[in-house]
Order: C-alpha cells, then sequence, then structure tokens
C-alpha cells in the first residue's frame, strides 16, 4: 500500500471527511472513465474536442471534477471517441 492509500485510509476514519468523499464518488468515477478511455486512444483534449463539438476548457473541467456533465455532454464526448455511452446502476 502506497503512502497516498495510507493516507486515505486514515482521512476515512473522520465522518466529514467519508461524507463527502462519498458525495464525489461518482463523479469522479466519471473523470477518471473519460481520462482512461480518451487517453487510450491516444487522443488529446483538443483533438477530442475537435471531434466532439465541445470546448477543449470543458473537457478540462470534466477531466479535473470541477463539474459534472450532462449525459447529452457525454454522449457527445463518446462519439467524439468513437465510443458509445453506457450508464448503470449497481
Amino acid at each position: 500500500m502506497n503512502d497516498l492509500h495510507k493516507y486515505l485510509d486514515k482521512q476515512l476514519d473522520n465522518p466529514k471527511f467519508r461524507a463527502e468523499h462519498e458525495a464525489t464518488r461518482t463523479e469522479f468515477a466519471v473523470a477518471k472513465a473519460l481520462i482512461e478511455a480518451r487517453t487510450s486512444l491516444n487522443m488529446t483534449q483538443k483533438e477530442l474536442a475537435d471531434r466532439s463539438g465541445i470546448r477543449q476548457s470543458n473537457i478540462s473541467r470534466i477531466e479535473s471534477g470541477a463539474c459534472s456533465p450532462t449525459i447529452s455532454t457525454l454522449q457527445l464526448l463518446a462519439k467524439g471517441m468513437g465510443k458509445e455511452l453506457s450508464v448503470r446502476f449497481r
């Protein structure tokens, strides 16, 4: 286990930290999925912007977790990568 994981485990003992961590989990999962999909194609944010019609600055904000994209935005991003958006409930 690396230092970051040790630090996170310790912070999760704090109820306020845990609540915020849980509340933002989905947004960060979306950001991570977008980054992984884009980079697996060796595509830059600018290239994805050109292909999807979504501004590069908006892609950057989504990937940094600074904003939550709409489903229609995610569909445009998926199409720009030649992928299909899939949403599931667990």
